[in-house]
């Protein structure tokens, strides 16, 4: 991981901001975020947003449904960082388990990029593009 030692703290936050996201709560994400355009985020289940007006709320509402569910065994993987001046950004995927309500359990991949602005000398999230990750139908030995 090639990143300056504060950014790497920064990820080391933002892990446990998602950590509790998928347990529920919400307020460890917010603190992580930009309030100052532009913000962005493409969200797993559907939401496209920018603007903090808008792309607040839609954590809220993400918070709100992970803490209806049961997860569990969260990571957060981060594949690739760089920190460059004022600008990074990640790729990895954020995995747990759920268990559906017959008790079965299945596994959950979310790939994810963010991008980062240093501000204030504090860094903040300013987009997210989150997906379900879908089968890798690629031919073996890659393309």
């Amino acid at each position: 991981m090639d990143a300056t030692d504060d950014f790497h703290r920064f990820l080391e936050r933002q892990a446990e901001a998602e950590e509790a996201m998928v347990a529920g709560d919400v307020a460890p994400r917010l603190m992580l975020w930009t309030r100052n355009d532009p913000v962005s985020l493409l969200g797993a289940w559907g939401p496209n947003r920018t603007g903090w007006a808008e792309v607040g709320p839609v954590f809220e509402w993400v918070a709100r449904r992970l803490g209806q569910g049961t997860y569990s065994d969260f990571r957060y993987d981060v594949e690739v960082a760089q920190a460059v001046g004022d600008m990074a950004y990640t790729v990895g995927f954020e995995r747990f388990t759920s268990t559906n309500p017959d008790g079965s359990t299945e596994p959950v991949t979310v790939r994810v990029t963010h991008v980062y602005r240093r501000e204030a000398g504090e860094w903040r999230i300013v987009h997210r593009h989150g997906d379900l990750a879908p089968v890798d139908e690629s031919p073996p030995g890659g393309a």
